[in-house]
């Protein structure tokens, strides 16, 4: 497995390490990414064994960036060759992030088969480069496959992890009298979003905070700030830069305010939570935007652009959908209809055919 930099490239392959182990037990799997904490931090929670290389990443980079990262390419192959003449994989996954680039290549070089992964509706810059190479490529919305060969092309949806599959089998937890409301900014945590909510659910009437509870998943940064905000105010909430345990935390939420990221967005649709999207507005080639769109147009959520939001129109919105039953519930159906619970079957199944394809 090969990828990372973000939650939303590491966790859908955590999910497929995991069906390929559900499915065959013996596997053995190792992850080739990157020294940031969200890979240690997330794998390490999974039991997983990792090795790093030197890489630096390309896309929106000044030119001095631009140049270290092409001068330690030569590296980041040369560690990569070395990673996997050690451990002999009989296929590479990759899900996305520049360190994909050097483990794909080297192992093209020594013949492994190579399947692809691209979550969002539009492309990375590695997929793109790379889907050139790879042996099949895996997508997880309709219509985002249009840089690729159509004959390399299947759409598996966006793997979710296991536990997360098995809270989705389970009978809902019983809504009480108060409606439980989790806010996530992404594995890096969002300052605008954490921004924008915490000003509205601060200016909700006592009323309105005596029906709410609230999580709120911050990033690093704001984590005090957040945490102060609520505390003097009266907001019932529980405030944490990080959830290792999402399965927990997504058990106990009625409605979610977060980014498009595609895998949080696979995550809760499995689970049938509805959603208002807030899509980071520096994403890459606009993809959250249109992540939300396929959701949205599905009736699973509302989106709003961040520029144009205020704490009026989103605290209209929140109390507006805590207050319906009914629309919570025909969100979250909405939402189920459009998941994909057995994209990580899929993907192990495309990746067995490889094996089997590149060993006759």
């Amino acid at each position: 497995m090969t990828g990372g930099g973000t939650g939303g490239h590491l966790f859908p392959a955590v999910a497929t390490a995991q069906q390929f182990r559900a499915q065959m037990p013996e596997t053995e799997v190792l992850f080739v990414g990157t020294k940031r904490k969200v890979d240690t931090r997330s794998l390490g929670a999974y039991g997983f064994t990792s090795e790093s290389i030197l890489c630096y990443g390309l896309k929106g980079k000044n030119p001095l960036e631009l140049l270290k990262a092409v001068a330690v390419l030569p590296i980041s192959y040369l560690q990569a060759l070395k990673v996997l003449r050690r451990f002999r994989p009989d296929i590479i996954f990759g899900v996305g992030g520049y360190v994909t680039g050097p483990v794909v290549a080297a192992g093209k070089n020594l013949g492994i088969p190579v399947v692809i992964h691209e979550q969002n509706s539009v492309p990375g810059l590695a997929n793109r480069k790379l889907g050139r190479i790879a042996d099949r490529v895996c997508l997880s919305l309709p219509g985002s496959g249009e840089e690729f060969q159509a004959h390399k092309i299947l759409y598996t949806g966006n793997p979710v992890r296991s536990n997360i599959l098995e809270l989705a089998g389970q009978s809902p937890v019983p809504r009480g009298e108060r409606r439980t409301l989790l806010i996530l900014g992404g594995s890096q945590g969002a300052q605008a979003v954490n921004r924008v909510v915490t000003e509205t659910l601060c200016s909700f009437t006592d009323r309105d905070l005596e029906q709410l509870r609230v999580i709120h998943q911050t990033g690093d940064r704001d984590e005090e700030q957040v945490r102060k905000a609520y505390q003097q105010r009266g907001v019932t909430a529980e405030v944490a830069s990080f959830f290792t345990e999402m399965h927990k935390i997504y058990a106990r939420a009625d409605l979610l305010i977060t980014r498009a990221g595609a895998t949080t967005l696979s995550e809760i649709a499995v689970l049938g939570k509805a959603a208002i999207l807030i899509p980071y507005p520096y994403a890459a080639d606009n993809h959250q935007e249109k992540n939300g769109h396929y959701y949205v147009s599905g009736g699973g959520a509302v989106q709003f652009c961040e520029k144009d939001l205020s704490t009026a129109q989103l605290g209209e919105t929140i109390l507006g959908l805590v207050h319906n039953e009914q629309k919570l519930v025909e969100m979250g159906t909405a939402m189920q209809r459009l998941a994909f619970p057995d994209a990580a079957e899929r993907i192990v199944a495309c990746c067995i055919a490889e094996i089997d394809k590149h060993r006759k």
